[in-house]
């Protein structure tokens, strides 16, 4: 029988050893395919991160022809807003608390139609102790009355017999007293028939003032005053008293007015037909009129208001709603000066004389010739076309061809 040798055996010794560290290739390969799917999915969120953050967002604007195309030219253009000549913040004449509110936003309401309550507890009070007063003194005016009667007859009665010289005189100066003081009570029962009668015409006026009523025919605007809260027609201070329940405005008194820069003022007169276009509605053009020209100038912005009536009554127009307006010359116009051909930009679009154009995702710096500035607008006289769009308040950090996200309006 044959001998191992110690060699052979620590052989064998190590092959039955278990590998308690080890992992099977398979396992190894799994393991390391999800290392490098999670190393790409971190590396393209950074990027993808990195890439929204990095590119700035603007806003752009069409770039719009200067002149209105065919008919009468525009001799000037200015912007402004839409106003309300007839316009009241409503409340009540006396300070209570208001009991109901009737009126909402948007609600169109009447002259006269009543629009809030307030608590009328105590005008109520104040009215039926009036009337109680009045009853008062008209049943003193009868129980008066039927005692002047009596003493007029005994008067009458005692003169017959004086004449007859059958009672002394002193009888018939006694009646004759009872006589004028009744009459003289009598007319002071009336003063206070009358006084009393003034008084229940106060209470009633302060009882009809809790009761709020339209001033005139109109929309709510605004809804300023809710149930519970107090009410004074004048600040009470602090903040917890409502000065009024809601605004009103006449529809049918709205305006336009513009701010026209004082060197271009010679271009306007009154009675002269516009154009106006709303910023909401740039495809609808709404026909008006000059009504009057302020006669006065801002001294710190150099303008001068006109105010421009709208011939064109629609209710998409409301208060307060930006609009462009182009003053439009003809043959009963006195001679303008001649409007450079161009188009028009925001103001702030134009640095110096370069814009920032935009297409396809991408900005191009663009040297252009800037004209005449118009309200809030900047004439560009070469170098830019109508429907281009251009960079408003471009970043002093964008750069020519650099790429940009647009902004949702």
């Amino acid at each position: 029988m044959s001998r191992q040798s110690p060699v052979d055996t620590a052989e064998l010794l190590r092959e039955l050893r278990i590998d308690r560290d080890g992992r099977p290739p398979r396992a190894r390969r799994r393991w390391l395919v999800l290392a490098v799917g999670a190393l790409v999915a971190i590396t393209v969120a950074v990027w993808l991160g990195w890439e929204r953050f990095s590119t700035p967002t603007v806003r752009t604007v069409a770039a719009r022809a200067a002149a209105p195309a065919g008919g009468a030219g525009s001799v000037l253009d200015a912007s402004g807003y839409v106003t309300a000549r007839r316009q009241a913040t409503v409340s009540a004449k006396i300070t209570g608390k208001v009991s109901e509110i009737l009126i909402e936003e948007g609600m169109r309401v009447t002259e006269g139609a009543v629009l809030a309550r307030l608590d009328d507890t105590e005008a109520k009070a104040q009215l039926a102790l009036a009337r109680a007063q009045l009853a008062a003194a008209r049943s003193q005016d009868g129980e008066i009355r039927a005692q002047l009667q009596q003493a007029e007859r005994d008067y009458t009665r005692s003169q017959e017999l004086f004449n007859r010289q059958l009672v002394p005189e002193q009888a018939m100066d006694a009646a004759r007293a009872q006589r004028d003081a009744l009459r003289a009570k009598l007319a002071a029962n009336q003063e206070q028939i009358r006084v009393a009668t003034e008084s229940v015409t106060v209470a009633q006026v302060q009882l009809d003032n809790t009761v709020i009523r339209a001033p005139f025919t109109g929309i709510v605007v605004a809804k300023a005053a809710q149930p519970g809260e107090m009410i004074s027609p004048i600040s009470a201070g602090g903040g917890f008293t409502r000065t009024g329940i809601g605004t009103i405005v006449d529809m049918d008194s709205l305006e336009i007015q513009v701010d026209v820069n004082e060197s271009y003022i010679n271009r306007v007169t009154a009675n002269q037909p516009v154009e106006a276009t709303l910023n909401a509605y740039p495809d609808w053009k709404i026909p008006g009129s000059v009504i009057a020209i302020i006669p006065t100038a801002d001294r710190s912005k150099a303008t001068v208001k006109v105010r421009i009536a709208i011939r064109s009554k629609d209710p998409r127009i409301v208060p307060d709603m930006g609009v462009r307006v182009a003053f439009l010359g003809g043959e009963s116009a006195a001679p303008r000066a001649p409007v450079a051909a161009g188009v028009l930009v925001p103001a702030d679009a134009v640095r110096g004389d370069t814009v920032f154009v935009y297409a396809d995702g991408r900005v191009a710096r663009r040297s252009v010739t800037p004209g005449q500035t118009v309200g809030t607008e900047r004439e560009i006289v070469k170098g830019l076309r109508a429907g281009e769009r251009v960079v408003i308040a471009p970043p002093p950090s964008l750069k020519d061809g650099a790429a940009v996200r647009v902004a949702d309006k």
